[in-house]
């Protein structure tokens, strides 16, 4: 039986993973989905104006969208040589660890960013980096399930 923690047995044949313009489009409409429904209530809640907010936010998107091509191919790669499984077929519970993964990663590479374009505090920019990452992990969640449904991979 193969078994992944077993270096002795042959791993399992590598799933199918998303070809680059899918990888592309769901990049895409991530980040455009995001900028849409977290620009505002990040602008209420910051006290930042909504078009510095927009601003700042597109900023983020454009080192999200570098992340997530970066992270969701790594994960998807590990996770498809670990259980032979791919993307579109992931458990909840490892829906769920992917999206904190991805978020608590792109939390340490915006939380400078945010620090200098808004010049409020560390602590300030962390509170707001927490809120901007609790929001984007559910919708990153529902958005990565949702968008699996429709645009299932294909197998080889």
């Amino acid at each position: 039986m193969n078994h992944p923690s077993n270096p002795s047995s042959p791993s399992p044949a590598a799933p199918a993973l998303r070809s680059l313009p899918d990888r592309v489009r769901q990049i895409v409409l991530f980040e455009v989905g995001g900028l849409l429904l977290i620009t505002p209530p990040f602008a209420w809640a910051s006290g930042v104006p909504a078009s510095e907010s927009l601003g700042l936010l597109a900023v983020l998107a454009a080192i999200a969208a570098l992340w997530n091509g970066a992270y969701n191919t790594a994960f998807d790669w590990i996770e498809g040589r670990r259980t032979g499984r791919t993307a579109d077929r992931r458990p909840f519970a490892v829906r769920c660890l992917h999206a904190c993964g991805f978020e608590g990663g792109l939390l340490l590479l915006t939380l400078p960013v945010i620090v200098w374009w808004t010049a409020l505090p560390w602590i300030d920019a962390l509170i707001a980096d927490i809120g901007l990452a609790l929001a984007y992990t559910a919708y990153a969640l529902l958005f990565n399930l949702g968008y699996d449904r429709l645009f299932p991979i294909a197998p080889r």
